[in-house]
């Protein structure tokens, strides 16, 4: 086995598990997932068959990721935070069928106890603020806050808000790379 689980884990039939990924106390894998190399998944995890996660994705504690979210590379989801994965849920209809597609890009991070609402997908380096409730589609280096959440700011690739001069051009503070604003997007330049 190329990949650590703790005793108390339970991973069913059909996974895929990357080498170098951990799997932490009380956590469950649910069939038919896909995680990918370096993963660290932490304890009391619960990921339902069919969720695929990238590369070097980390998982904080109490994280439920549910059917139908797909995570790319370097994803990092807070502690508590939650997916869901039906609009309009009930006790009595049975939707199972119906489970929304939410995909988090590249580099995302997600916020302590933040809820992402199914179908919504976040762009690259989007930054969710703790307690966010993600209600809308997010695009690519959003800083996103609040219930429900709204857009105050730009992220860097290294987790820096960006301060945009009069030419629309931005530095990151840590890696100096630069960012360019044009028609509500950030793009790396």
């Amino acid at each position: 086995m190329e990949y650590f689980a703790h005793e108390s884990a339970y991973i069913d039939e059909g996974c895929k598990i990357g080498k170098g990924t951990k799997i932490w106390h009380f956590t469950h894998i649910m069939s038919n997932c896909e995680l990918g190399e370096n993963c660290n998944i932490g304890q009391n995890v619960v990921v339902s068959p069919n969720v695929i996660l990238g590369k070097n994705v980390k998982v904080q504690n109490n994280v439920s990721i549910y059917t139908g979210v797909i995570c790319e590379d370097d994803v990092f989801l807070g502690p508590s935070m939650v997916f869901t994965n039906v609009t309009n849920p009930r006790s009595a209809v049975n939707r199972r069928g119906e489970y929304s597609k939410t995909i988090v890009k590249k580099g995302v991070s997600i916020g302590a106890n933040a809820t992402i609402v199914c179908g919504h997908d976040i762009g690259e380096f989007a930054f969710i603020g703790a307690g966010a409730v993600i209600t809308k589609n997010v695009k690519p280096y959003s800083l996103m806050v609040g219930n429900p959440a709204k857009h105050i700011g730009w992220m860097s690739e290294f987790g820096h808000r960006l301060k945009f001069d009069e030419n629309n051009l931005a530095i990151c503070p840590e890696s100096k790379e630069k960012y360019k604003l044009e028609n509500d997007f950030v793009k790396k330049i």
